[in-house]
């Protein structure tokens, strides 16, 4: 089991209700490249009560965005939430990017990224490819995929 910055044994695997609020956002970037905008790195972040406070980032290039999001889940994590958003204590993540991913002649494919975790819990990635097109009819999309264990921001 891996531990948290305080010591703690973290728990394996991704609970329900983070696997929903992740799904939901994936779909959600998958929504926005499917109508030819460009997606720009959207975080959400949930409190135990259930309400989900949403937060884009574009005003930077693409890693600095990033980076941002990162920071904002440790800010309201330290702030104990964002009573802007009506947050409380935050308690899960989820962050959609696009990115790409090499396949395994090392070519670059399209692809939306997700970073995920809950408080306790082990932290994940996955991706999902993307084709796309700008048009709805012919936007596609894979299952999404595993990509690996991050360190948890919460």
């Amino acid at each position: 089991m891996t531990a948290d910055s305080n010591g703690a044994e973290l728990r394996e695997g991704v609970s329900a209700k983070t696997d929903e609020l992740a799904s939901q956002l994936l779909g959600k970037a998958l929504d926005v490249l499917a109508v030819g905008e460009e997606l720009d790195v959207l975080l959400a972040v949930q409190d135990e009560a259930g309400t989900v406070a949403s937060y884009e980032f574009a005003d930077d290039g693409p890693e600095e965005c990033l980076e941002g999001a990162h920071r904002r889940v440790g800010e309201l994590a330290r702030d104990h939430g964002d009573p802007r958003a009506h947050l409380g204590e935050p308690l899960r993540y989820a962050l959609a990017y696009r990115g790409a991913i090499a396949d395994e002649k090392g070519a670059y494919q399209d692809a939306v990224l997700l970073e995920f975790g809950e408080r306790g819990w082990r932290s994940y990635s996955a991706f999902s490819l993307v084709e796309v097109t700008g048009d709805e009819d012919t936007f596609g999309w894979t299952e999404p995929q595993p990509a690996g264990e991050l360190d948890p921001l919460l």
